[in-house]
């Protein structure tokens, strides 16, 4: 099992079965994984009362199983179940229960909801809606098994209003795309996998972990570690705020380079003023940023144009992605493009992409023009042509404040010049950037962040 795959229901339903196929039974896996629940929920109850609501399919099933191994521990449960058990494995649950089952609220201190877990894709009837929230609300404590009722698992769309805030969600197997993405995973609270034996998925999407990253050889140098030209332009703070995170990041060596000096420079950072065609000529360039700060005008697009032209690797952000048309993607060489959606939109928009959602236009735009595309926003994912998708856990919300997408940029940048290639360099910088933010505490300036990335490239040794 691979703890870091996320599925979708149909890549979920496939695994299960490869096990079914070597000879688990249907009803041994859900013994394996209700119990891997229970011990979560009893360890959480710490002795306290916990009502189960059961649905009628294998979600349910499992809440009779939670349900029986908490009484054998000598729990007080309560079962509540609407509908009848309709699938075999949940009836011999629900006869292995051998309780009292009730049809209507009851109060205890913590909630389990088993009514429908991830192969829910339409809203739940009013009656069954309305007895969730009831039963939630008598709670102090609430815990979700698998994915909460009524958020879709494949999307983390909300299916039903005015769902509960869980304390608590138990995924079973494996990840779903619902634990990673907004709105559901709001409602989710702090999110635990329960293992039962998946195998890795060929294809599966990833969550974005902590990296491993090593620190430099005793025999390295700044050239070896990797120079990044920072291209600026008409706003050059942008492309300053970008260096500063690209310093911190691992590259060796960062210049930026502009039309003239800019007094604001720090000391060390150092300005190349030659003209673009000619700085970028330098064959120790390892890759070149450009988009913070560089204006919409023509002379803007001048310099996208020149860098396309002459870049090793690239990363393209901000205004750059509002300029970028097919026929400037001639060269095949690494490339990133990291937008936000209003930029994602642009960027389908011009590239001929039609698909709805953050995570398949990135997929989409991805596959069509060769880029990764890392489509950064409260749930960010990294696309690449190849179809790997990656999702990012959740961030600091304060990360939602100007110029914290100049820092990202400038990472991603960094650890592409260090040699990355442009997926494991997105995914790294979206993990140092949230951790830098975790780490510059509420309400930072960006360039504050940019100041704590060195301390979250520290973390990943």
């Amino acid at each position: 099992m691979t703890a870091a795959q996320v599925l979708t229901a149909k890549q979920m339903r496939a695994a299960e079965q490869a096990l079914f196929d070597s000879g688990t039974s249907v009803s041994e896996l859900m013994e394996v994984a209700a119990g891997g629940a229970a011990e979560w929920i009893r360890r959480v109850a710490a002795g306290r009362a916990v009502t189960v609501l059961c649905g009628p399919g294998n979600n349910g099933g499992d809440g009779y199983v939670i349900a029986r191994i908490l009484r054998d521990a000598g729990s007080a449960v309560s079962v509540v179940a609407p509908l009848e058990p309709a699938t075999d494995a949940a009836k011999q649950a629900a006869r292995r229960w051998g309780g009292p089952v009730g049809r209507a609220g009851a109060e205890a201190d913590v909630f389990v909801d088993c009514l429908f877990g991830s192969g829910l894709s339409r809203p739940f009837v009013a009656e069954h809606a309305l007895l969730l929230r009831d039963l939630a609300a008598r709670h102090r404590y609430r815990v979700a098994v698998d994915v909460p009722s009524g958020i879709a698992s494949d999307s983390g769309a909300v299916l039903n209003e005015r769902l509960p805030h869980y304390d608590l969600t138990l995924a079973l197997g494996a990840w779903k795309f619902a634990h990673w993405s907004l709105p559901g995973r709001a409602l989710m609270g702090q999110l635990r996998l329960v293992p039962i034996g998946i195998a890795a998925v060929e294809g599966a999407a990833q969550v974005i972990e902590r990296p491993h990253l090593a620190p430099p050889s005793t025999t390295s140098h700044k050239y070896l570690r990797g120079l990044l030209a920072v291209v600026s332009g008409a706003m050059p703070g942008a492309s300053l705020l970008a260096g500063a995170a690209a310093q911190r990041s691992g590259a060796g060596y960062v210049k930026l380079f502009a039309r003239s000096p800019d007094p604001r420079a720090p000391a060390d950072v150092v300005t190349d003023t030659a003209p673009l065609a000619d700085a970028l000529a330098d064959p120790r360039i390892a890759a070149v940023l450009v988009g913070p700060g560089l204006g919409r005008d023509g002379a803007a697009k001048a310099l996208l144009g020149e860098a396309l032209r002459h870049a090793r690797a690239m990363v393209i952000d901000a205004d750059a992605l509002m300029l970028v048309a097919p026929n400037m993607l001639a060269r095949d060489i690494p490339l990133l493009a990291t937008p936000h959606d209003g930029e994602l939109e642009t960027l389908c928009r011009n590239f001929g992409v039609i698909a709805e959602g953050r995570r398949e236009r990135a997929l989409a735009l991805a596959k069509l023009t060769g880029m990764v595309v890392l489509a950064k926003g409260p749930d960010s994912v990294v696309a690449a042509p190849d179809g790997r998708l990656a999702l990012a856990t959740p961030a600091p919300s304060w990360l939602s404040v100007a110029g914290s997408g100049d820092v990202l940029a400038g990472i991603a940048a960094s650890r592409m010049a260090t040699g990355a290639d442009p997926f494991t360099a997105a995914c790294e910088a979206v993990w140092l950037h949230g951790e830098a933010a975790r780490r510059a505490g509420p309400a930072f300036t960006p360039s504050q962040l940019a100041e704590r990335v060195s301390e979250a490239l520290a973390a990943c040794r």
